[in-house]
């Protein structure tokens, strides 16, 4: 029993380093980040961020009235929590941003709001959003991009 035991063990360490691998497969992009080495090279920095800078400055900026949940900068993906306005304190709004290329695009950008209304019952129900909130989003994302960018190269 104790010999099958250690041969699993053995076996899910020699999985879990084997996929440490830097030797990527076809079909594999990348973000724009450069990374070197591996799991156990001397080299630990990471230059960059993984996104177009200017979309991911512009994301948080307009989006900085609501509490922040999650912010990957590698993977593109900022998380709000719920906010409430105080003129409306039966409705909550959440907002998740994507983004999605490196470079300076419309649809490098994907905005999901998410609306919720409190009920008689005093529980919080899944609302409708007005599609074109997210499009609202979106374009004043990539107008404070674009301003960012003019405004860093001349």
């Amino acid at each position: 029993m104790r010999a099958n035991v250690r041969i699993a063990i053995i076996i899910l360490a020699t999985t879990a380093i084997a996929s440490c691998s830097t030797f990527g497969g076809k079909g594999r992009s990348d973000t724009g980040a450069k990374r070197s080495g591996g799991l156990f090279s001397k080299s630990k920095s990471v230059s960059g961020i993984g996104v177009n800078s200017f979309l991911w400055r512009a994301a948080l900026e307009t989006i900085e009235f609501m509490p922040l949940n999650s912010a990957d900068p590698y993977g593109g993906v900022i998380i709000t929590g719920w906010h409430s306005e105080a003129t409306a304190p039966k409705e909550r709004f959440k907002a998740t941003v994507y983004i999605l290329d490196t470079r300076l695009r419309a649809d490098a950008i994907k905005v999901s709001v998410f609306k919720q209304k409190l009920n008689d019952d005093g529980h919080w129900v899944d609302a409708d959003v007005d599609p074109d909130t997210e499009i609202q989003i979106e374009n004043a994302i990539l107008t404070r991009a674009r301003e960012l960018k003019i405004s860093t190269l001349g």
